[in-house]
């Protein structure tokens, strides 16, 4: 007999990866160059669909000066957003998106009309504070370029826009933080899906999509990311629950039996 392919899992596309990252927000950082080098936390962040992004900072922060200044009033910068793991872990960043291109300080009615462009996507009560005592900016992004466990990937700015997030992004931390807490014993039960070698490792529930259920089996060799396999993309909370159940071993329910 010839050697059997092993068959990877279906797992979500770089630009959705991207814009499931954008969605939930994250820990962000600015780092600009020249001048102002250091890593700036602003006050806010927000990443738009076409993959510019909105960041305010205090009026009194030395890199609103060097925008106003700057030739142009442009400044080369890169817009660090890092996705955290949803339970506290040793290697407790799972993803990270950096948005390169040009940093412009926008003016009064250019930032009141970026405020409104987010609110409605993101009702954040620091958004009150552009005008009264913070700055709006935005970034013209460049390049896209995530990092996590599935790889290294160059996002392109209209794939980024085409994606659309994951139906889950916004409440898989909860449901996982929940898995960690709540009910041990079914992390236990994913185990037999793991290889052999990493089945003594502490298995920790890492993250949850469409595609799948990823697990990180903390041992002393190191982390390992796993991703566990749906039989079908979970587009409905309905069927991500039979797709975990399955995963968990319960009983086939009735509605697969009717194809559901």
């Amino acid at each position: 007999m010839g050697e059997q392919t092993i068959r990877k899992p279906a797992r979500p596309s770089a630009a959705e990866r991207a814009r499931s990252i954008a969605k939930r927000g994250g820990k962000a950082a600015l780092l600009p160059s020249g001048e102002v080098s250091a890593r700036v936390a602003p006050l806010l962040h927000h990443v738009h669909p076409d993959g510019t992004a909105t960041v305010l900072l205090a009026d009194d922060h030395p890199l609103v000066a060097a925008g106003w200044h700057a030739p142009r009033g442009e400044l080369a910068a890169v817009l660090e957003v890092a996705d955290p793991t949803p339970v506290r872990l040793r290697e407790p960043v799972r993803g990270l998106l950096w948005l390169t291109g040009w940093l412009r300080l926008l003016s009064a009615e250019e930032a009141h009309h970026e405020v409104l462009s987010i609110v409605d996507d993101r009702p954040d009560p620091r958004l009150l504070d552009a005008g009264h005592g913070a700055s709006v900016l935005r970034l013209e992004s460049a390049s896209i370029v995530l990092a996590d466990a599935e790889g290294t990937d160059s996002v392109d700015a209209t794939e980024f826009q085409a994606a659309t997030p994951d139906p889950f992004c916004t409440f898989e931390d909860d449901w996982l933080r929940h898995l960690e807490l709540s009910h041990r014993d079914v992390v236990g039960l994913l185990s037999r899906h793991l290889p052999e070698q990493l089945r003594g490792g502490h298995i920790r529930p890492l993250g949850l999509d469409r595609y799948g259920l990823r697990l990180r089996v903390e041992s002393s060799d190191g982390d390992h990311d796993v991703r566990l396999g749906f039989s079908r993309p979970a587009d409905t909370t309905e069927r991500l629950g039979f797709e975990l159940r399955r995963l968990v071993g319960c009983p086939f329910l009735a509605q697969q039996r009717n194809g559901s």
